[in-house]
């Protein structure tokens, strides 16, 4: 058996961005967390940030520091959602979105990594979270 469990992203302030994470996804920082490795839960799957020396930002799209991974977030209401990261401190760096509203906008958190928030045809909202349409 094969299950992901965390996904870790390297940082300067461990904390200060899992606060971010935390305001974006709406769920609370892990107890336990502190200057060197924070975290949070979603789902079956943690974000957790740990603190590297020296740390260099990723630069996008350009490739002398790349991004290395993106965080895609599926929304219901791209408008609002920009707003909300807006003010927490996101930086939009492209729109993508198109004139019927589906689509993407790719965001830099504040420490320079890169993640969008997405809205796609044909995806149904649930209680449990995104319905994907099949593919055939």
């Amino acid at each position: 058996m094969l299950r992901l469990t965390d996904f870790i992203i390297d940082c300067p302030e461990p904390m200060e961005l899992a606060e971010f994470y935390s305001a974006v996804t709406g769920r609370p920082v892990k107890e336990g967390s502190d200057d060197s490795w924070a975290g949070i839960q979603c789902g079956e799957v943690e974000l957790a940030f740990i603190r590297v020396d020296d740390y260099r930002a990723p630069q996008w799209p350009g490739s002398e520091h790349p991004k290395q991974f993106h965080l895609d977030f599926e929304v219901d209401d791209v408008e609002a959602e920009q707003d909300r990261v807006l003010a927490l401190g996101a930086t939009l760096l492209q729109d993508s979105i198109s004139s019927d509203g589906y689509g993407w906008r790719v965001y830099a958190d504040p420490i320079g990594h890169p993640f969008c928030l997405c809205r796609n045809k044909g995806v149904t909202w649930t209680d449990d979270g995104p319905v994907w349409p099949t593919r055939g």
